[in-house]
């Protein structure tokens, strides 16, 4: 039987989009297909027929960032960095299926990140600039730790112009902070505060050490209250 006997389920899924970057809200997922993960374009799911699989389903309105993935995906080709597309078709994307924990989970479950993912990633980002594309939109949650090695997700900004930053400043705060909380386990709230002041600040005049060294002391003063 093949993956397109999904076809019609697909379809069924309801979702709408949010305002402010904001994750897609799923009002219908129909059995037997689970959730594995929510983006701000779309919902990626599973049918249990087809372990190998996801489907990456987008909202009617952003069907041009289904139609940029799956070109970035054919430029890049085969390669132990990226995840494999099978094919498309109507609101959706079929690619291989890949168990890790990224990095964003790394850091809740105070699972260590070895030094060795950040360049596996920068050498992610020159095969996929040899392949004519423009890396970016990296950040925790795109980056899987799979068998101690990086495996990096949603390429749908690879095909936009100019670069975002984000994975460089991750890189920055990486060898300056994170040898001091290595193997903690950061709570989610703590994250979520971060990632909102980032955004916040990032266009300004921005210091990776200023910026982080904030974050760190509250970290600290929470670890030593509890």
């Amino acid at each position: 039987m093949s993956w397109k006997s999904v076809e019609p389920l697909l379809h069924e899924i309801g979702i709408h989009a949010n305002p402010g970057n904001q994750p897609v809200t799923v009002t219908h997922m129909p059995s037997p297909l689970e959730v594995v993960g929510i983006g701000t374009d779309a919902v990626v799911v599973r049918h249990p027929e087809f372990p190998g699989y996801v489907f990456k389903v987008f909202v009617p309105e952003r069907d041009e960032a289904r139609k940029a993935e799956y070109e970035v995906y054919r430029r890049l080709g085969s390669s132990p960095y990226f995840p494999v597309c099978y094919g498309t078709g109507e609101r959706y994307l079929v690619l291989s299926y890949e168990p890790g924990i990224t990095l964003y989970d790394c850091l809740v479950q105070g699972v260590e990140i070895p030094e060795s993912i950040i360049w596996e990633v920068e050498q992610a980002r020159e095969y996929a600039r040899s392949r004519g594309l423009n890396p970016r939109d990296i950040h925790l949650k795109n980056v899987l730790l799979q068998n101690g090695h990086a495996k990096l997700l949603d390429v749908s900004e690879y095909i936009q112009p100019g670069n975002d930053g984000r994975w460089d400043h991750l890189v920055q705060g990486y060898y300056a902070f994170y040898p001091l909380i290595a193997g903690k386990k950061i709570p989610v709230w703590l994250i979520e505060m971060v990632k909102k002041a980032y955004y916040d600040e990032v266009l300004g005049d921005f210091s990776i050490k200023e910026f982080g060294g904030r974050f760190l002391q509250m970290f600290m003063k929470k670890g030593k209250r509890s």
